[in-house]
């Protein structure tokens, strides 16, 4: 848990699905991406999950250049940040693919992945996580010294990361990030967000976030349950559920820490959220500590 007073905020920039005719406001190329993202980091946030696209389609994108690029644009200017990378089968199943940014190294190393903990469907595709390719992701992410964020959509990929760790593939410190909304997944209620609390690992850290109009009312759930929050255009477009009026990714941020103050809640800073998940401390040292 991030405790009573300070919570994790994990942004949220981009994902693969927002489009240009959606929203004028999502962020596909690297200079976009940076610039959500520092601006972002000016106002307070804990974490980014970063998405790359292709800079001529905008189409969702693996390339470690690219990824290397946009690391490069925001380690520059906050070299402390935690950067998670997606390593999501939604469009691109082939391992080499979803895995091809825990290479990079030095100042372009990622501190963490993302790791979606069993396959599920969307209203009209689907993301397949094979139980091979799960705990081959997990493999590699130990292999880099790069610690999982395990996504977890429902209580049973929350119990397929304790068989996890019950074989030694996932060790402590551990982070979860749960969303709910999903139209095959856990529905966003407090019912819900209740059982999947209580099915976590002791000790773990975890943030909530909502798909569409289900975000804020996540959001809110987990300050006043006292964890962290996901936020960010990848999940969400509109700044209200009546859908009238398009959201900047800089918007849903500053509503979270206006909601944060009213909570008597903070923003856990970078430095503390590398030292509870033992990441190296940043300035060009990154990933899990040695």
């Amino acid at each position: 848990m991030s405790g009573p007073d300070s919570f994790i905020l994990n942004f949220t920039p981009t994902g693969m699905l927002p489009t240009r005719e959606q929203s004028p406001f999502v962020p596909l190329s690297p200079p976009e991406i940076i610039a959500d993202v520092l601006a972002a980091a000016e106002i307070g946030i804990t974490s980014v999950h970063l998405h790359v696209r292709n800079p001529q389609t905008g189409q969702p994108d693996y390339r470690p250049e690219l990824y290397a690029e946009v690391i490069n644009g925001i380690r520059r200017y906050a070299p402390e940040l935690v950067i998670i990378v997606s390593l999501s089968g939604r469009f691109d199943n082939l391992i080499e693919h979803r895995s091809a940014p825990l290479q990079l190294t030095g100042a372009e190393k990622p501190d963490m992945g993302s790791l979606t903990l069993s396959s599920l469907n969307f209203n009209r595709s689907a993301s397949v996580n094979a139980p091979d390719t799960i705990i081959g992701l997990a493999e590699l992410m130990r292999q880099y010294r790069i610690k999982p964020e395990l996504e977890a959509f429902d209580a049973g990929m929350i119990n397929y990361a304790k068989y996890m760790i019950r074989k030694g593939i996932l060790t402590p410190p551990y982070m979860f990030n749960m969303i709910f909304g999903n139209i095959s997944c856990a529905q966003a209620d407090m019912f819900s967000a209740a059982h999947m609390l209580a099915e976590l690992p002791p000790g773990a850290l975890w943030t909530m976030g909502g798909v569409g109009d289900f975000q804020f009312r996540m959001n809110m759930t987990a300050l006043l349950y006292g964890g962290g929050v996901r936020v960010g255009l990848e999940d969400n477009l509109y700044l209200n559920p009546d859908r009238k009026k398009l959201a900047r990714n800089l918007d849903l941020v500053n509503r979270i820490h206006s909601a944060a103050r009213m909570c008597g809640r903070k923003v856990m800073s970078p430095a503390q959220l590398r030292k509870q998940l033992g990441l190296e401390d940043g300035h060009g040292r990154y990933g899990v500590r040695e």
